[in-house]
């Protein structure tokens, strides 16, 4: 019966520090944002992995994901007569929510075990260490341009994920449920506002700096040599995911709940 108890207990304690820990990088992080010198090149240099990099797999799914809504909206709608109503939902759904969260999950996964596994190899071959050695802050060179890139890319690949989702909606609701094309952007201007949108990029920028963060305190924090580069690896990405969803929950509540945006 004690060890019941004593085992939640346990991984709540350890999930505040590590939150704790994440939140004492992200602090150093920004800081040394602001401190000279600036390399450009190096966060052109992420940008390009992140943007570029993942950009047809997300835009790939986006456009899946909203044939699937449209499909699956269909089966009922159509009984009832209200396929008209389809577009919307489809638009709705995708900037809201779908887009976002599947775009960071697709990155997470991609961009964030990359990181996680770059910064461990750097570690077991102690390439940080010399950095160091240099009076290189490993902050500041390793970590702010991943972070930079993350919180620029992640909103603009989610904008493109949410125009070629609308566009999957379009395919379906046009050639197999015959609505008119110009009927059909006239729903989607029509029940699109500037909070869906802006709301779900506001929710992509707060995921981009779970996976940053995530993905380089797993790597710079390796135990265990090349064994311990893949768990790091592993639970970069689960970690990630987590995290993502929870944040996107909370962030749901804020703004739809609390704050009523």
């Amino acid at each position: 019966m004690k060890y019941i108890f004593t085992y939640p207990a346990q991984i709540i304690y350890h999930f505040i520090r590590y939150l704790g820990a994440l939140s004492l990088l992200l602090y150093e992080t920004v800081c040394w944002i602001f401190v000279p010198p600036f390399k450009g090149e190096r966060i052109l240099c992420q940008m390009m992995r992140v943007g570029p990099g993942s950009f047809f797999i997300a835009s790939l799914i986006s456009l899946f994901m909203g044939m699937i809504m449209a499909l699956q909206m269909a089966s009922l709608m159509v009984e009832m007569n209200a396929e008209i109503y389809i577009p919307s939902i489809v638009a709705i759904s995708l900037t809201r929510e779908l887009a976002p969260v599947l775009t960071s999950l697709i990155v997470a996964g991609r961009i964030g075990a990359g990181i996680t596994a770059e910064l461990g190899s750097m570690v077991v071959t102690e390439q940080v260490d010399a950095l160091k050695a240099f009076a290189v802050n490993p902050v500041k060179y390793l970590v702010v341009p991943r972070f930079l890139a993350l919180i620029i890319m992640l909103p603009l690949l989610t904008v493109f994920a949410d125009i070629i989702g609308i566009v999957g909606g379009f395919l379906i609701c046009v050639f197999k449920l015959y609505i008119n094309p110009a009927l059909y952007m006239t729903m989607v201007v029509q029940a699109l506002e500037i909070r869906d949108v802006s709301t779900g990029l506001i929710k992509t920028l707060m995921f981009g700096v779970v996976i940053a963060m995530v993905g380089c305190y797993e790597g710079l924090n390796i135990r265990g040599g090349s064994e311990g580069v893949g768990k790091a690896t592993t639970a970069s990405v689960v970690i990630s995911f987590i995290l993502i969803i929870m944040v996107d929950c909370v962030f749901t509540t804020m703004f739809y709940f609390i704050f009523g945006v």
